[in-house]
């Protein structure tokens, strides 16, 4: 279980204008990605996604200049060593900063999938689990800044889809937001649980309002108001909101995430396993939100890679809620990057395999014909 190779790719695809979304991050133009794949001396292949931080062609030399050397040779299976190896060559340097988290997510989770496939156990049996349905909620890069008819007419269709959960993207004007809130609550009823994302766009008095608002329309939380170490601000909102704050998605390490639960400063806790430092850091996480009595809600909304990782460590870990499954109208790094991706029900849910490992195959061919485009993802 020696390691022979460490490799990172990355990769863009170009949207259609009619696939384009604008959200509070800005308009969509393509998408990209940062695949990892990491082989054994004996031929095992495990692969894991690096988030690619509005930088992939950098955070692919990240994996591919500075860590493959260093893990050549190394025992596969040592995930928590290499995790600290890794760690202490890069976090010395770069504190706890996204581009060194970034790296290391891809090549853990990769790790990990190899660990699980050499056990022949799907990833979640190996971290203690069980494949179970997970509910999913509509999220990723959908559901954007339309007017109140057209983002209504697409959430009726992710509901005739199966999802019964969908989270909207706010942050804009503040009569507009509250605007497109009602009218989807409005549309599709009581039964479907709302959340919302402002993109850490809101002054502390319209994110007050937010809150008042969204409360009054029964949405099941109001995510990132702020920006993600403005922890003062969300530990005010949280003293006086009448609905859950979430935040996550963007802190980069377990230390971050206790500063943030010992402030009182949010309800729901959103580790991205891409970002975070990939499933050994994600678990930890996850138990220091346990031991504060919150759920464990993960964002995964880039690739299939993820959304696989994500689901099984939400069937491993006690405090596991919803799965957030992009919804875009487009994205093949979601349906042509990976085979054997989980599908949604009609109940709302996925469910993890019992295939070994994270039970999904790269298109290594799909990879190549999709080199990487320089430039940010989003238009601003």
């Amino acid at each position: 279980m020696r390691i022979a190779a460490v490799e990172a790719f990355a990769l863009s695809y170009p949207l259609p204008e009619a696939a384009q979304v604008t959200l509070g991050v800005g308009r969509t133009i393509k998408r990209d990605a940062v695949v990892v794949r990491v082989r054994t001396e004996d031929g095992i292949e495990g692969f894991g996604e690096a988030h690619h931080g509005r930088a992939h062609i950098a955070v692919a030399s990240i994996v591919n200049d500075n860590l493959a050397a260093m893990l050549k040779g190394a025992d596969a299976c040592d995930t928590m060593g290499l995790w600290r190896r890794m760690a202490r060559a890069q976090m010395l340097t770069q504190g706890s900063g996204a581009a060194a988290a970034l790296a290391m997510s891809g090549i853990d989770c990769a790790l990990w999938d190899i660990r699980a496939k050499a056990a022949g156990w799907p990833l979640c049996r190996l971290l203690g689990g069980a494949p179970r349905p997970v509910a999913a909620y509509a999220g990723g890069v959908a559901l954007g800044w339309e007017t109140p008819d057209r983002l209504v007419e697409e959430a009726r269709g992710l509901v005739a889809r199966g999802y019964r959960a969908l989270k909207l993207r706010i942050g804009d004007r503040i009569d507009r937001d509250i605007a497109r809130a009602g009218a989807v609550r409005e549309a599709v009823g009581t039964d479907v649980t709302l959340m919302a994302d402002a993109n850490s766009l809101y002054a502390p008095g319209d994110a007050a309002r937010a809150a008042d608002a969204l409360a009054d329309l029964g949405f099941a939380w109001l995510e990132e108001p702020f920006m993600p170490l403005e922890r003062r601000r969300m530990a005010d909102l949280a003293a006086r909101a009448r609905l859950p704050l979430a935040a996550g998605e963007n802190l980069f390490a377990r230390q971050e995430f206790a500063a943030l639960i010992a402030d009182g400063a949010t309800d729901v806790i959103q580790p991205d396993l891409s970002k975070v430092g990939g499933v050994t850091e994600a678990t930890r996480i996850a138990a220091l939100a346990l031991a504060a009595g919150l759920p464990v809600h993960p964002h995964a909304s880039m690739t299939g890679l993820n959304a696989a990782a994500s689901l099984h460590f939400l069937c491993a870990i006690e405090n596991g809620g919803f799965l957030e499954a992009d919804a875009s109208r487009i994205n093949p790094l979601r349906d042509e990057l990976v085979r054997g991706a989980p599908v949604l029900s009609r109940e709302g849910t996925m469910t993890p395999g019992e295939a070994p490992g994270l039970g999904v195959e790269v298109d290594m061919d799909f990879v190549r014909a999709h080199p990487p485009i320089p430039g940010s993802a989003y238009r601003t």
